[in-house]
């Protein structure tokens, strides 16, 4: 599997060894490498865009690097999905897909922008653990079969969800497209901190139609092994929730796609 980075980006390592422990070969990805063609998406079944600040953020979050993949990639990124395949985008990985028009993938992929991630309503960069709903019956791969309430780091300064309206966000939800969203330690939706960012309907993740390219603004693989949580010294049973949604992700490849 791929992991694509670019100038900016500061989580590739951590999504690396992530998918590593889930039996992936990871393999990083430089941008320049696919737009040259010294590598090519068509040799991997999974493409992860990690977090971090793409090219500095300039313009916006995820902006430079999305305009990268729907211009200069848009030929390799459609055969990608056309035969299946699996992409994931975490924090900045999943502003950049919202803003190629890869997410929500309703009307096509590689269209016009229908949700964003815009600046958190505390004006400020947000960095805390947060409980996540993982609603059910939704078509997301990666969160499948996933217990109800998951306890996964924040770190962003745009994570703010917003659609484009109101019928945008009926269609997620009609779809089961809204895979996460933001709750309190109780699985109520509440406001700030518990939405650290202000996110419509409390929307911490999507996916497309298919449920095999998933977007979330927190860091699932900043939770891989049960020292990693916060409580870890006090609580007995911690499972490392994050490492699960990485390991759907490579079971689904193995029996799918080999």
């Amino acid at each position: 599997m791929a992991i694509l980075f670019a100038a900016g980006t500061n989580c590739d390592s951590e999504t690396a060894y992530a998918f590593e422990l889930a039996g992936a070969k990871a393999d990083l990805v430089h941008i320049n490498e696919l737009k040259s063609k010294r590598k090519s998406l068509a040799d991997y079944t999974i493409l992860a865009i990690p977090g971090g600040f793409t090219f500095g953020d300039y313009i916006a979050a995820g902006r430079i690097l999305a305009t990268e993949l729907k211009y200069c990639l848009r030929e390799d990124i459609e055969k990608f999905i056309e035969k299946g395949k699996l992409i994931i985008g975490i924090c900045n990985g999943f502003q950049v897909l919202v803003k190629a028009g890869i997410l929500p993938g309703n009307n096509g992929y590689l269209t016009d922008q229908t949700v964003t991630l815009d600046a958190n309503d505390s004006n400020r960069y947000e960095d805390r653990w947060v409980y996540l709903k993982n609603l059910k019956d939704n078509r997301c791969i990666f969160t499948n079969g996933i217990e109800e309430l998951l306890y996964i780091p924040v770190a962003h300064a745009e994570g703010k969800f917003i659609p484009k309206n109101e019928k945008t966000l009926n269609q997620l939800k009609k779809n089961k497209q809204v895979v996460l969203t933001y709750v309190n330690e109780n699985g109520k939706k509440t406001g700030y901190p518990d939405n650290p960012n202000g996110s419509v309907d409390n929307i911490a993740g999507i996916c497309d139609p298919s449920g095999r390219i998933f977007g979330l603004m927190p860091h699932p693989e900043r939770f891989l092994h049960k020292q990693f949580h916060p409580h870890w010294h006090r609580e007995t049973k911690i499972k490392p929730q994050g490492q699960l949604i990485y390991q759907n992700a490579v079971d689904y490849v193995r029996k799918n796609l080999q």
